[in-house]
């Protein structure tokens, strides 16, 4: 269901397939792990399907919850545009902003540069 690399001092997070609603859950658990596992490395999460589904989408949606609180940078690569369209319109606007991109290796790049920044 998802794999991970650190990549220039940035944990890359891929979610190779949606798990569907009864499988949500130990995704969005499984990402959480691995952001504390790795902290304070900024996340960039890729979802790699080319329309990634409800439960993907939710499960990032909390991710980025869980890195707000955190303190940690994070980032979400994806090539669909409904779905990057869905993040924007759903993302918790109390802490960070979550950073939108289209292409994974912009998407690390823009997270190795921040994190390097501050």
């Amino acid at each position: 269901m998802l794999s991970h690399t650190l990549e220039r001092g940035v944990l890359v997070i891929t979610v190779h397939r949606d798990p569907g609603i009864g499988g949500r859950a130990t995704l969005a658990a499984e990402i959480s792990n691995l952001i504390r596992a790795h902290k304070p490395a900024p996340v960039v999460i890729v979802l790699d399907e080319p329309a990634p589904g409800g439960a993907a989408i939710s499960a990032v949606l909390r991710a980025h919850r869980t890195c707000s609180n955190l303190c940690v940078l994070m980032s979400v690569a994806t090539p669909s545009a409904p779905a990057r369209r869905l993040l924007e319109a759903n993302a918790d606007t109390t802490g960070p902003r979550l950073v939108i991109h289209a292409r994974t290796d912009t998407a690390i790049t823009a997270a190795f540069t921040a994190a390097t920044a501050a």
